[in-house]
């Protein structure tokens, strides 16, 4: 196959990029001063952002609603190093390559709880889910399995939901638009004087047609937090999130099932307290467990009846406690212990259970002024296949009167192998139970340079991830079964920036150069571009009304032909957005977007063709 000229941005695409990139640069005055936001998926502790040595995306959900970004995918695609992939148009299963890990080398913890792991997979939930007003969203990069277990290699995707604040309020929203798209939400939340209590709600579902033939999606999005201050001392809560969404999955363009249908039930619910015991010892407690069923029907008039039935069934315990009482250092240790059930009557035929125990410890060390540093050990015991150890470091330290930030890590992770890989049953495959975990080692390094009068952030981030005992089909015996036999590397560059020009322009930019190799094979690894970009400008024109636009563009990726089952060079594809709203009065407001602009033709998985062109407006009610 003769390989690609470079690809080059449209000229509609450089107008856009170039005007973000430009205001990044520039001074604006300046904004009103601003609490410093802290994060926890890096350290499982509350930390300031300049202090972590590790590469973490925080997604603000008052910049996403700005943003007009309402789906977990969108949020997600918009943060560098990555990229996703929808097997079709919204509500399709979709994938994730963070760092250019594979898709189930990805951890999504939701409200401190684990999502998915070899047995449990995300893909629908992640091309479904919608965006709560309650949501708050982390992406920790890099290999985490020393905080999170199995899974963390290419990095932590954590979603929570916030407590409720201040007085109570809430919102109604409506919207409606192109492919017989109509969605609705609604949201309350607040903190009543002197209650001890603290409530967040929020509800999305709706529907759209999109644009093939049998290719519908529902869904239904609940998130509920309820928290409870008992005394000084004692706090404790619980979290409800449900999602539903049901899509008619028509396959490929060039298989058009006009009957095929996918149903997915996914619940998590939780109980936690959280306990200060002294002034320098705290206890978090979280009680959690999971309930999902996937349904995938396919009746076909005149075939035999094809259901394939998959439910997991999850309950986890997850203590953590964290001292503060020596000098300069902050100790957090804990468990986890974790039991799974999984029923899957496709292909493999699977019933079976796991049990989990794992310790883990981590030390938060300041030897001098605007130094920090952080060393972490865990050991996970599985029933299924025994031990897994992991570690990691990470430095971080402060220059410049703190406006310049020096970080780095190193890491080791792990990915389980599943039930399939290690008891599946056909007429043509059987499970190998002596299977080791896949295994990964990281580092990255990187600076970070905080503009002033907190403005926003420029960051640049070199990485490289080493895998080993990857676990591939072997097709060379019969049955065919799975070995722990390949070797890859992913390394790359991200950079990302974000600025505030005063309240009336914000802009924000995201980059990654990514390389892929499966090293066993001589090979790239499939649906890993080597470039992509993901930019938003948004202004404020006074009188209420605001406008913005956003840039995706991705080039220099492999993938499978659908139909010839060849390895080809995906096209590159640039999709420009925009978006406006008029906020009529503090309680009422109007909005409008403009979804692939240009009408794209384009294929993020090859053979399912993304959405062209499509306008939606809506209405918020503020009470």
């Amino acid at each position: 196959m003769n390989p690609q000229p470079p690809a080059r941005l449209p000229r509609q695409a450089l107008l856009v990029l170039g005007a973000i990139l430009a205001l990044a640069t520039v001074r604006g005055q300046t904004p009103p001063e601003q609490l410093e936001p802290f994060i926890t998926t890096a350290t499982r502790t509350p930390s300031a952002p300049q202090t972590v040595g590790s590469a973490v995306d925080v997604l603000a959900s008052a910049e996403l609603a700005q943003e007009q970004i309402t789906t977990l995918a969108q949020a997600l695609g918009g943060v560098a190093g990555a990229p996703l992939f929808p097997s079709g148009a919204p509500g399709a299963s979709t994938s994730i390559f963070l760092r250019g890990a594979n898709s189930n080398q990805t951890l999504f913890l939701v409200d401190g709880l684990r999502l998915n792991d070899p047995n449990t997979d995300y893909a629908v939930f992640l091309g479904g889910a919608r965006l709560g007003a309650c949501d708050s969203l982390e992406v920790a990069h890099g290999p985490q399995s020393t905080l999170y277990g199995g899974e963390a290699v290419g990095g932590v995707v954590s979603l929570h939901s916030q407590r409720g604040t201040g007085d109570p309020s809430g919102s109604v929203g409506a919207e409606a638009g192109s492919y017989g798209t109509v969605q609705g939400s609604v949201a309350a939340q607040g903190a009543p004087a002197n209650s001890g209590w603290a409530y967040n709600f929020s509800a999305e579902g709706g529907q759209t047609d999109n644009a093939r033939v049998n290719n519908s999606f529902d869904s239904t999005n609940v998130t509920l937090r309820l928290d409870r201050t008992l005394n000084d001392a004692v706090a404790v809560g619980g979290t409800l999130r449900w999602f539903e969404g049901i899509y008619g999955d028509p396959g490929d363009r060039f298989t058009n099932n006009p009957y095929n249908q996918d149903r997915e039930d996914n619940l998590l619910v939780t109980a936690f307290a959280e306990v200060k015991a002294s002034d320098t010892l705290t206890s978090h407690v979280t009680l959690g467990g999971q309930d999902r069923r996937f349904v995938a029907d396919d009746p076909s008039p005149g075939q035999p009846p094809d259901i394939s039935v998959v439910k997991n069934q999850r309950v986890v315990l997850d203590w953590q406690n964290t001292f503060s009482g020596l000098e300069h250092q902050r100790l957090t240790a804990g468990l986890t212990a974790e039991e799974n059930h999984t029923i899957n009557t496709g292909f493999g035929d699977i019933d079976k259970s796991q049990s989990l125990l794992a310790f883990f410890v981590q030390d938060e060390i300041t030897p001098v002024e605007n130094v920090f540093l952080t060393a972490g050990l865990r050991n996970d015991d599985f029933d299924t296949f025994g031990h897994a150890t992991t570690g990691r470091v990470t430095a971080a330290w402060l220059v410049a009167h703190r406006a310049l930030k020096f970080r780095s890590s190193y890491g080791t992770g792990f990915r389980s192998p599943g039930f399939l890989d290690l008891y599946g049953q056909s007429a043509y495959y059987v499970g190998n139970p002596n299977l080791r975990p896949e295994r990964a080692r990281g580092w990255d390094a990187g600076v970070d340079y905080y503009l002033p009068q907190q403005r926003g952030t420029l960051s640049v981030t070199w990485f490289q991830t080493d895998f080993t005992d990857l676990i591939v089909y072997n097709f060379a015996v019969f049955p065919s079964t799975v070995e722990n036999v390949d070797q890859a590397r992913t390394s790359g560059v991200e950079l990302a920036a974000q600025t505030t020009l005063g309240e009336a322009v914000k802009a924000r930019l995201a980059y990654t150069y990514l390389a892929a190799n499966d090293l066993t094979q001589g090979t790239r690894l499939l649906r890993r571009p080597r470039n992509s970009v993901n930019a938003d400008l948004w202004h404020e024109f006074g009188h209420g009304v605001s406008a913005g636009a956003g840039l995706v563009y991705v080039a220099g990726e492999q993938d499978v032909d659908a139909q010839t089952y060849l390895t080809v060079n995906s096209p590159a594809y640039t999709v420009v957005r925009l978006y406006a709203a008029w906020q009529v009065n503090k309680r009422f407001a109007l909005k409008a977007r403009l979804e692939n602009l240009f009408d794209e033709k384009y294929e993020p998985v090859n053979g399912y063709p993304a959405l062209g062109f499509g306008a939606f407006g809506g209405a918020e009610w503020k009470f």
